[in-house]
């Protein structure tokens, strides 16, 4: 009897080590099956109206054919698209002008800041100067990448800090040309907090190790963002259009109070959008509230992408994946905003904000 108890469980153990063998192995990234939830669904592959894309990067527009970008653009309902990379001096004036002859009016180009050699004697003036010229070469804003607070050195080999007064010059000749600045500081909060499963960022940290930060690498969170803020209140007569929601996306009653707080701010959701589409009505009341406020922007140029966007704008689909999903592996909804709200997103605050947008493009 024991001899056949025996046999009998070496045979189930057996079965049950094959069966077990012949699992696939499903890792994070490949598991993501349809969901079997039955709803309404309104995938939007083109925007309901005409919009400005205020956050996208062509780093070489200067030269060679623009007609495949534009081709997208049109298919999406994309009449301008703002180009964040514009560099300064001769790469600007080249990217403006090679812009210009192929499609006059479909693109502004923003200028970038050189910090070589900050902390010389003369940096701030010569700053300023390249400003104006690039300028007068057609740039229509600053674009200020995380670069700043993050790597940017002095020639003493000290951190530049966001809010540093050696550039004080620059925001300000920013105010008098009434060209906006749209600054990254810092990047989510999450990229600071420790490896573990509490962390929701951790896929994203795992895949992309580059991303993690910490106290001292460069400086913590909070001073970042700080440094943002009192930058953003000492130049009161400066619109800054603070990228990525300012990082709180996922925290808009802090946004909101920042808003009330600094009336010459103004935010942008690129790469952003999965925080809103999964509170979707403390999502919907904000937009509403701050309609003049938000703008439209995508960041990264991959077409297909901006589907997502638009379907959480503009619907009230329910439950419906982000199509990055080690960004966020949560379902969303759909805002489902107004008609007018829409409209001052898509393309009304970017024409009130930004100068040199061809008014024709868009609806009286």
């Amino acid at each position: 009897m024991l001899k056949r108890i025996t046999v009998l469980g070496s045979v189930l153990l057996s079965t049950t080590l094959i069966a077990c063998a012949q699992q696939p192995k499903i890792d994070f990234e490949s598991y993501d099956p349809p969901s079997t939830l039955v709803v309404p669904e309104n995938p939007v592959s083109r925007s309901k109206f005409p919009f400005v894309d205020v956050h996208n990067h062509q780093y070489r527009m200067g030269s060679g054919s623009l007609a495949d970008i534009v081709s997208n653009m049109d298919a999406l309902n994309m009449k301008v698209m703002v180009n964040l990379s514009g560099g300064n001096g001769a790469e600007l004036k080249q990217k403006v002008e090679n812009a210009r002859k192929q499609y006059p009016g479909r693109f502004i180009v923003f200028h970038n800041i050189d910090f070589a050699g900050i902390g010389t004697d003369g940096w701030s003036e010569k700053a300023v100067k390249q400003l104006q010229e690039d300028y007068n070469n057609g740039a229509r804003g600053l674009k200020v990448f995380k670069n700043l607070g993050f790597s940017v050195k002095d020639t003493k080999g000290n951190r530049v800090a966001v809010d540093d007064a050696r550039l004080d010059p620059i925001w300000k000749k920013c105010g008098e040309l009434k060209i906006p600045v749209l600054i990254h500081t810092a990047d989510p909060a999450s990229f600071w907090e420790a490896l573990t499963n509490e962390n929701e960022r951790l896929l994203e940290l795992y895949t992309h190790p580059r991303r993690k930060r910490s106290n001292e690498d460069p400086a913590p969170w909070e001073v970042l963002i700080a440094e943002q803020h009192r930058m953003f209140k000492k130049h009161a007569g400066t619109t800054f259009i603070a990228a990525h929601f300012g990082w709180y996306p996922n925290n808009l009653k802090k946004l909101d109070s920042l808003l009330t707080a600094l009336p010459n701010v103004v935010v942008e959701f690129g790469a952003v959008i999965a925080e809103l589409g999964r509170q979707p009505r403390t999502a919907h009341d904000f937009f509403l509230k701050y309609q003049d406020r938000i703008l439209f922007g995508k960041d990264s140029w991959v077409p297909s992408e901006y589907a997502t966007y638009f379907r959480v704008l503009e619907t009230a689909d329910e439950y419906f994946p982000y199509h990055k999903k080690y960004h966020a592996f949560w379902r969303m909804y759909g805002l489902d905003l107004p008609d007018e709200v829409l409209k001052k997103v898509y393309y009304k605050n970017a024409l009130r904000i930004i100068p040199g947008i061809d008014l024709s493009l868009f609806p009286h």
